[in-house]
């Protein structure tokens, strides 16, 4: 079998993450073939002053035999996509049997006229505006890659690795994805649903060591049972006084910031292999699949069992689901911790 011919699209300005992380993980999967075109051949400079060279310009390349179109973002990709000889180019290239989009690369695929009617994500800053520039596309910001029949799009930067990853997956199976994934040493390979706006990357930073104690121990395992008491021990503080600590630190209550990273957990496993329902709601802190099941339908709208029949494949079309939300200031959300 020949390899799969994988065309990088760059410009003046690209995010070289967006073009590198991908990179590596075609490379390390093995059977692609990678290749870089930009609007003329020659050293590209990206938005933080890395050069790239480019091997191809457009006037070079025949788009025909592209297995994979990948356009990056970064932001010069305002100014690469009125250049009308670039557009065309990627227009012709779409043709391909994947097209993919990493960050704001969603710009220049519109502006080519690839994504009417598609839904698609883009990083969660570029939102309003590619609403309002292209209202023939469907925007969804919440998840870090979605696939729309051939056309993938993804979230910005290292969300660039977890398309790859994907459509690794879709050419060689799931063991080959993972390997690629343990051989990078990527800490999780996130499935599609996962969120740009996880509790992690999103919550307050706790500002003194007690707090960020009892934050550490809730994410090492969240299933364990973290309850007032146990979280207190962690920081080295009186109960009461870590429930205000930290409620004033993290913006939300212990009960409720433990919940929340729990079904993340919850939402990962589910994805990530075939464990039985009953023993994730254990594992993860819930007790019973009837608590998992009445939090993931008031957080998520869901059952555990419909979301895993959603997001357990990266290889068909993904419906993303709304965001969790903003961490409840409520302890009433936390009961299970």
């Amino acid at each position: 079998m020949t390899d799969r011919r994988i065309v990088f699209v760059v410009f003046d300005g690209f995010q070289p993450l967006d073009l590198t992380g991908p990179h590596e993980v075609f490379h390390s999967a093995g059977g692609y073939t990678c290749d870089v075109v930009a609007p003329r051949a020659g050293p590209v400079r990206s938005v933080s002053g890395l050069l790239v060279h480019a091997g191809y310009g457009v006037a070079d390349l025949d788009p025909a035999g592209t297995d994979t179109l990948v356009v990056v973002g970064g932001q010069g990709v305002d100014q690469a996509r009125k250049d009308a000889e670039l557009v065309a180019w990627v227009a012709a290239a779409a043709g391909a049997r994947r097209v993919a989009s990493v960050c704001s690369g969603v710009f220049l695929l519109a502006a080519a006229g690839v994504l009417d009617g598609r839904r698609v994500t883009t990083h969660w800053a570029r939102e309003e505006q590619l609403a309002r520039e292209h209202p023939e596309v469907r925007v969804d910001c919440d998840p870090i890659f979605v696939r729309d029949g051939r056309v993938w799009t993804s979230a910005g930067v290292t969300a660039g690795m977890d398309l790859a990853l994907a459509l690794v997956e879709d050419d060689l199976g799931r063991d080959v994805a993972h390997e690629v994934a343990r051989r990078l040493v990527l800490f999780l390979r996130r499935p599609g649903g996962q969120s740009q706006f996880s509790v992690a990357l999103w919550s307050r930073q706790p500002a003194t060591d007690p707090v960020r104690a009892a934050v550490t121990a809730i994410h090492t395992d969240p299933g364990a049972r973290h309850d007032i008491a146990g979280l207190a021990a962690h920081a080295g503080l009186s109960p009461r006084h870590l429930q205000r600590r930290f409620t004033a630190e993290m913006g939300a209550p212990p009960a409720a910031y433990v919940e929340r990273v729990r079904v993340e957990a919850a939402q990962r496993a589910l994805t990530d292999g075939d464990e039985p329902v009953e023993a994730i709601a254990r594992r993860c802190g819930f007790a019973t699949s009837e608590t998992l099941r009445r939090t993931f339908h008031r957080r998520l709208g869901v059952t555990p069992s419909d979301y895993r029949a959603r997001f357990r494949s990266t290889t068909g079309p993904l419906e993303p689901l709304g965001p969790l939300g903003p961490l409840p200031d409520s302890a009433e959300e936390g009961r299970t911790a």
